[in-house]
C-alpha cells in the first residue's frame, strides 16, 4: 500500500491538471492591467494545441497571442511594476498573477473574478512551462528551447496544427488545392506531377479526392523524408534500409568521433529514437528512427557536455570573461523607456554576473534608480537591492558584481549603505578571500554566493574618524561633458556627427536586426527631450568631485585609486576604450592579465545599440558591458560566447591573454602557437521560413535561400564564406559545399550560421545561430536556427591542427584536390574519403541557378564610432579587397585603420598601461582619488 500512494500522488495531481485545461480553454473572463489605464477585460483562453495563449476581443486578431515556449514566470499577487501603478485599485492579491514572457521579459498583469480562477490559471501555466524542457533552469529553458529540434510527440503536435491551418473550411479533409496552397506556404517547390503522385499514395479511404488528418500524415511523412539522411544511413547499412546494432556504433565512432561506444549506449539511441517495435525487438534502427535520433539535441552542433560548467574555476578573476550588463534597469531606449526591476530578474537568471545599479536622490528620502538627465522612469533604490538579493544566485552561485553609479548626497548614501548591509548581509562578507597582501585577484570558486559591488573609495590618507571626503565625479556622462568643452555653436554639430556615425554603423551591418529603428527617427520623436537632457548636463555636470559617505566607502574592499597604492577595476567609456585598442593593444592585453577592465557603450548611443564586444575580447577585457535589452546581432555573440562554459557568466580566457604577450592585430600573433583548420560541408537546409519581414508573409515568393558562415574572433582570423543559391525551395534545400578556414587563435572564435533568402536587389535574412568555436562538434550536425521552432541546416564539421605559416594558395590547393575529405578533429591530416561522403556527392542535387561562393576578409574588430568618414567598414567589419597574381586567389588584408585623435587619457593611467608606473608606488595625484572600485562588506 505505500508503494501505490506515490502513484496515487501523482494521478490525483495530473486529473487537476486536467481540470485546469479543460477550465483554460474554456476560457475566463480576466481584467488585462495596462499602464496608465484602468484595465481591460477580455476573454482569456489556452488554444487547442495547448500551444499559446489567446484573448478576445483584439485589434490584433490572430496575433493577439503569447506561445507557451515564450514564458518566462509566472508570479503570484500584484508584484509587478503594473499592479504598483494600480496600488489604489485594491485588487485581492489571491486574484492576481503576472505572466512574463518574450525576450525582453514583458508583463501580462491579469485580475481574476475570484481566487480559484488565478490558481487554476497559475498552476496550469507552470505545468506547460515545465513541461516544455527538462532544463532545471527557467532562464536556460528559454534560451536553449529554440535551438533544439522538438521531440516526436511534438512534431507530431506540429503535423497536426499544419493540417489545421491548411483545412480552411474545416471540414476534417484536405483536397488537392488545399495541399498545393500549403506546400507553398512551407517553401516547397515540387512539380505538380509529383505531389499528386505522393497525394494519390497517400489517400487509401473510400473517399476518393480527399486526405484525412491520418491520410495527411502519411503524405507528410512522404515529403519529409530526407534524402541526404537516407543515402548516410546507407553509406553504413550496406545499402539495407536499417542500421544493425553493430553498424550504428561505427557510424558513432567514425563519424560523430564518440569514444568508448559500448553495446549498451547503441541499445539505448535504439530504444529511444526507433519508432517501430518490430525494428525495437531486432535491434536495429530504420530510416524514420535514423532521422529522429539525427534531429535531436544528440547531434545537435553544440557540444552537450557545455551545459554545465567544465572549466577550471580556481583561477584569478582576471582570467575570465565576465557576463556583463550595461544600464541594467532599462528596457528600451536611453532617454523615453521605463525603467524596471523585473530586468535584474532576467539578466542574473539569464546568466549576466556584473549589473548596473545608477543611484540618484529620490522623494522623502529614499534614493531611486534611473538614467540621469533622461525621461526615463525611476524605481526606489531599495527594491532593486531586494530584487538582485532575490535572483542573484537562482542559477548559479557564482560571484555577481553590482555596479554602483553614485550621485546621490550623503543622506542617501548613508541609505544605500544600510539597504546594502541590511538585505545583502552575509551576500558581501567576503572573508579572507580578498587579501590585501595578495599579488592576484580571488578565483570564482572562492567568491560563490558573494556579491561585489563596484563603486567609489575614500583616500587611504584621510582620516578614519572623517565621516565623508571628495572622490572624483568621472561617469558615463564624461563623454558628453567633454564635448560642451567645445564652443557652444558647434555643440549640435558635433553631436550630429557622433550619431550619423552610429546610423551609418547600422546601415552597413548585415540587416539582420529587422526591428531596430533610426537613430534619427528617435532623436525627431525626442528633440525637446534631448535638447534638455544637453542643456541639463551642460548647466550641471561641471564639478569633477564629489562627496562620499565613509559608511558607504567602509564597504569597499577592492579599490583602483592610485593614491592607495592599489589598483584592480578600471572602467572605460567605449571611446576611450577603443582608443587604448587602436594605440596600446599590447600593453592594454598586459593590464588585463592582472587587473579587471570594464567597458561600458558610448553615451550617444541613444537608442541602446551595442558596440562590438569582440573587439575588447581580442584585448583580455573582462567586463564588456552591453544592454541586454536590445537583441540583434551582439547580444547574439555575447550569448554565444557565455554558453560554453554553461552560461553561469564566467568563461576562461585562452592561456596566452593570461600569460605572455602578443599583438592581436597582427597576422600572425602567434606564431609557435598551432592553428585550427575548421572545414565545414554545408549539405542542405529543412524547413527555412519566408523572411520575418516579407511584406506578403505566407502569401509570397518561395525563398532562393544560402548559407554565409561567417567567423569573429582575432582580425586575422575574421571571415566570411557562402553556399550558391538554391533556387525556389526553403522545405528541403540541398547546397553539399564544403567551407574552410584558418584559425590562428579558435579559443575566442565565433562561428555564425546565418541564413538568407537571396532577392534580385539584395537579400533578405531568415535566421541564424551562433556557435563558440569550442563547443563544436564533430561529424554530421543540425544547427538549428535560434528563435525558429523547426528551421535548421545540416552540416559536416571537421578539426585538425595545422603548425607554422599556411599560405592560402597551399590550403587552396589541398582541399580542392580533396575537398569532401573528413578530418578526424585529433588527427594531423586527411584521411580516406568516406562511403557516406561518396554516395552524397554523388547522388544529392540541389535545384541550382546561383552564385558561387565568395569568400570575404573582415576586419569586425576595428571599432565603430569614431568618426563619419572612418565608419563605412564599421558594422559587419566587411572591410577588404581581393585580387588574383598568376591565377590564385590573394587575399590583401587591410591594415587596421589609422585611430582617431580622442581626448587625452590621464596620465597616471598612460603611465600605467605603458608599465612605467608601479602599482605599490604611493601617488597624491587628486585626479585619481575615488576612481571605481569593487566593494563588498
Amino acid at each position: 500500500q505505500c508503494s501505490l500512494a506515490p502513484l496515487t500522488q501523482v494521478l490525483v495531481f495530473l486529473s487537476a491538471v486536467e481540470r485546469c485545461m479543460s477550465v483554460m480553454q474554456s476560457g475566463t473572463q480576466m481584467v488585462k492591467l495596462k499602464a496608465g489605464s484602468k484595465g481591460l477585460v477580455r476573454l482569456f483562453y489556452l488554444d487547442e494545441h495547448r500551444s499559446c495563449i489567446r484573448w478576445k476581443p483584439s485589434r490584433k486578431s490572430e496575433k493577439a497571442k503569447i506561445t507557451i515556449d515564450s514564458l518566462y514566470k509566472v508570479t503570484e499577487g500584484g508584484q509587478s511594476d503594473i499592479f504598483h501603478r494600480h496600488a489604489d485599485g485594491s485588487f485581492d492579491p489571491a486574484c492576481c498573477f503576472t505572466v512574463y514572457h518574450g525576450n525582453h521579459m514583458e508583463s501580462l498583469d491579469l485580475v481574476t473574478s475570484n481566487a480559484e480562477e488565478a490558481r487554476t490559471w497559475i498552476t496550469g501555466l507552470r505545468y506547460l512551462m515545465a513541461g516544455i524542457s527538462d532544463e532545471d533552469s527557467l532562464a536556460k529553458r528559454q534560451r536553449t528551447h529554440n535551438q533544439y529540434p522538438l521531440r516526436r510527440e511534438t512534431h507530431l503536435n506540429h503535423c497536426r496544427q499544419t493540417f489545421e491551418e491548411a483545412d480552411k473550411n474545416g471540414d476534417g479533409f484536405l483536397n488537392i488545392e488545399e495541399i498545393y496552397q500549403l506546400l507553398h506556404k512551407l517553401n516547397v517547390n515540387l512539380p505538380r506531377r509529383k505531389v499528386k503522385q505522393m497525394f494519390q499514395e497517400a489517400d487509401t479511404d473510400d473517399q476518393q479526392g480527399t486526405l484525412t488528418y491520418e491520410e495527411f500524415s502519411v503524405f507528410y511523412k512522404m515529403m519529409s523524408l530526407r534524402r541526404d539522411l537516407f543515402l548516410l544511413m546507407m553509406a553504413y547499412s550496406d545499402r539495407k534500409d536499417h542500421l544493425t546494432a553493430e553498424e550504428l556504433a561505427n557510424f558513432l565512432r567514425n563519424e560523430q568521433k564518440m569514444a568508448n561506444v559500448t553495446p549498451e549506449d547503441v541499445a539505448e539511441i535504439i530504444d529511444k529514437f526507433e519508432e517501430s517495435d518490430e525494428n525495437k525487438q531486432g535491434g536495429v534502427m530504420g530510416i524514420e528512427g535514423f532521422t529522429s535520433f539525427m534531429r535531436s539535441p544528440a547531434c545537435d552542433i553544440f557540444n552537450p557536455l557545455h551545459h554545465k560548467v567544465n572549466q577550471d574555476m580556481e583561477q584569478p578573476l582576471s582570467n575570465y570573461f565576465v557576463a556583463s550588463s550595461h544600464n541594467t534597469y532599462l528596457t528600451g531606449d536611453q532617454l523615453l523607456s521605463h525603467s524596471k526591476t523585473d530586468m535584474y530578474a532576467w539578466v542574473l537568471q539569464s546568466g549576466c554576473r556584473c549589473v548596473e545599479v545608477d543611484c540618484w536622490d529620490g522623494p522623502d528620502g529614499e534614493p531611486v534608480v534611473q538614467h540621469g538627465y533622461t525621461l526615463t522612469s525611476k524605481i526606489p533604490f531599495k527594491s532593486v537591492i531586494e530584487t538582485i538579493n532575490k535572483y542573484a544566485f537562482i542559477n548559479n552561485q557564482y560571484p555577481v558584481i553590482l555596479s554602483i553609479e553614485n550621485h546621490c548626497s550623503i543622506q542617501q548614501q548613508k541609505k544605500i549603505a544600510q539597504y546594502l548591509r541590511e538585505i545583502f548581509g552575509d551576500k558581501l562578507d567576503v572573508g579572507d578571500a580578498l587579501s590585501r597582501d595578495s599579488k592576484t585577484l580571488p578565483s570564482p570558486n572562492s567568491l560563490q554566493g558573494k556579491i561585489l559591488i563596484k563603486g567609489k573609495r575614500l583616500p587611504s590618507y584621510l582620516s578614519a574618524d572623517a565621516e565623508e571626503g571628495e572622490v572624483s565625479d568621472d561617469d558615463s556622462a564624461d563623454e558628453i561633458e567633454d564635448d560642451f568643452k567645445l564652443k557652444s555653436s558647434n555643440v549640435e554639430s558635433h553631436i550630429r556627427k557622433k550619431l550619423d556615425s552610429l546610423l551609418k554603423e547600422s546601415r552597413i551591418g548585415d540587416k539582420e536586426d529587422t526591428d531596430s529603428f533610426s537613430i534619427r527617427a528617435l532623436l525627431r520623436a525626442t528633440h525637446q527631450g534631448l535638447q534638455k537632457n544637453l542643456r541639463q548636463v551642460q548647466g550641471g555636470r561641471k564639478r569633477k568631485t564629489m562627496k562620499l559617505s565613509r559608511d558607504l566607502s567602509n564597504l569597499v574592499v577592492f579599490t583602483n585609486s592610485i593614491a592607495s597604492q592599489e589598483c584592480d577595476v578600471l572602467s572605460f567609456s567605449e571611446t576611450r576604450a577603443q582608443s587604448l585598442v587602436n594605440h596600446k593593444a599590447e600593453q592594454f592585453l598586459a593590464f588585463n592579465q592582472r587587473q579587471l577592465s570594464r567597458i561600458y557603450p558610448s553615451a550617444y548611443r541613444i537608442d541602446s545599440s551595442n558596440f562590438n564586444p569582440q573587439f575588447y575580447w581580442n584585448v583580455g577585457c573582462q567586463l564588456v558591458a552591453l544592454n541586454y535589452q536590445t537583441e540583434g546581432r551582439m547580444m547574439q555573440l555575447n550569448r554565444s560566447k557565455f554558453m560554453v562554459n554553461g552560461g553561469i557568466g564566467y568563461v576562461l580566457k585562452p592561456p596566452p591573454m593570461c600569460k605572455g604577450s602578443f599583438n592581436p592585430f597582427s597576422d600572425d600573433p602567434l606564431p609557435a602557437y598551432p592553428k585550427k583548420q575548421l572545414i565545414l560541408k554545408i549539405i542542405s537546409g529543412q524547413q527555412l521560413p519566408k523572411p520575418p519581414d516579407s511584406m506578403l508573409g505566407d502569401r509570397g515568393e518561395i525563398i532562393d535561400p544560402f548559407v554565409e558562415v561567417e567567423i569573429i574572433g582575432l582580425p586575422v582570423d575574421c571571415c566570411k564564406e557562402q553556399t550558391r543559391v538554391v533556387d525556389d525551395n526553403g522545405f528541403n534545400p540541398v547546397w553539399e559545399e564544403t567551407l574552410s578556414f584558418t584559425l590562428h587563435m579558435a579559443e575566442v572564435a565565433l562561428v555564425r550560421f546565418l541564413v538568407w533568402d537571396h532577392d534580385p536587389i539584395g537579400r533578405d535574412f531568415i535566421g541564424q545561430r551562433t556557435v563558440a568555436f569550442s563547443s563544436l562538434m564533430p561529424g554530421y550536425r543540425h544547427v538549428y536556427l535560434e528563435g525558429l521552432t523547426e528551421a535548421s541546416i545540416f552540416v559536416h564539421v571537421s578539426v585538425h591542427d595545422v603548425y607554422g605559416k599556411v599560405s592560402l594558395r597551399g590550403i587552396r590547393g589541398l582541399f580542392n584536390r580533396s575537398s569532401k575529405s573528413s578530418v578526424d578533429t585529433n588527427s594531423g591530416g586527411l584521411r580516406k574519403r568516406s562511403i557516406s561522403d561518396h554516395l552524397l556527392r554523388r547522388t544529392a542535387s540541389a535545384p541550382a541557378k546561383g552564385r558561387k561562393k565568395t569568400k570575404m576578409v573582415l576586419s569586425e574588430s576595428v571599432a565603430s564610432i569614431s568618426d563619419p568618414k572612418n565608419a563605412t567598414g564599421a558594422g559587419t567589419g566587411g572591410e577588404g579587397v581581393s585580387g588574383k597574381e598568376g591565377g590564385v586567389v590573394v587575399e590583401k588584408r587591410l591594415q587596421p585603420r589609422a585611430p582617431l585623435i580622442h581626448r587625452p587619457i590621464s596620465m597616471p593611467l598612460e603611465r600605467l598601461l605603458q608599465g612605467q608606473l608601479s602599482l605599490c608606488s604611493p601617488d597624491k595625484e587628486q585626479h585619481d582619488m575615488g576612481a571605481d572600485t569593487i566593494i563588498g562588506g
